[in-house]
């Protein structure tokens, strides 16, 4: 195993032994560290006889909880969920994230506000003091196929930077979601102080936008594994690791 999985692996194992009890329901967010989360929840239940129910927050997480054998829920059957658990692309010293690089912003955002704990899960790369620190391809923003032009103009009007239509790599076109909508990545100057919680509800409000890959004070721990397979966690009242 690398040096990245390993710390992804670290994470996810710590969060799982930390944090899932049995009796819960349990939100599963997206991408390559959750496979990790996954893996450790389906050998707990089978260990431990856990009875867990997973909701999802993608295809690619609907089809891991059923390929390891674990039950399947929904938020029309389990609109509040115990605990939800998922990766980011960045997390900043008070545990705002940017998440969205897999394309599945709006499904965690929605599973994550509908938990009563939100843990994020990172290798320590996604470490950062503030956003766009590490992470450089921008803040991805879910918009509606025929309002992608208007609303990318609105923003670089507005912020500044640059916003871009997310280009499929195995297909011509755009990336479509789950929700069969585009997504714009906008490259914001990392080197300037913003007010994320108003750029987010900003963001939001301009017509044709699904939602924004801007997870603000949703977090209530974040974990970060190290190659070496150590981790650290770190609340948003420490802004400190223990």
């Amino acid at each position: 195993m690398d040096a990245v999985n390993a710390g992804k692996k670290a994470a996810a194992i710590r969060v799982v032994d930390e944090l899932v009890k049995t009796d819960q329901v349990l939100g599963i967010g997206s991408g390559s560290t959750i496979v990790f989360a996954v893996e450790h929840i389906a050998e707990r239940v089978k260990s431990e006889g856990l009875k867990l129910t997973c909701v999802p927050t993608s295809f690619q997480a609907r089809q891991l909880i059923l390929e390891h054998g674990l039950t399947l829920g929904d938020l029309e059957n389990f609109p509040k969920l115990d605990l939800a658990i998922d990766g980011a692309d960045e997390v900043d010293s008070e545990l705002n994230c940017i998440k969205g690089g897999g394309g599945c912003l709006a499904q965690e955002k929605v599973v994550a506000s509908c938990a009563k704990k939100f843990a994020v899960i990172a290798d320590d790369r996604k470490d950062s003091s503030h956003l766009g620190q590490n992470w450089h391809k921008g803040i991805p923003i879910e918009v509606l196929p025929f309002a992608y032009v208007p609303v990318m103009q609105k923003i670089k009007t507005t912020y500044g930077g640059v916003p871009a239509l997310r280009m499929a790599q195995s297909k011509a076109g755009p990336v479509v979601t789950d929700n069969g909508n585009f997504l714009l990545d906008w490259k914001f100057d990392a080197e300037k102080k913003w007010d994320w919680n108003l750029i987010n509800t900003e963001l939001n409000l301009i017509p044709g936008v699904v939602d924004t890959g801007l997870f603000i004070h949703m977090a209530f721990k974040a974990y970060f594994g190290t190659s070496q397979g150590s981790v650290s966690t770190r609340t948003p009242a420490s802004n400190g690791f223990h």
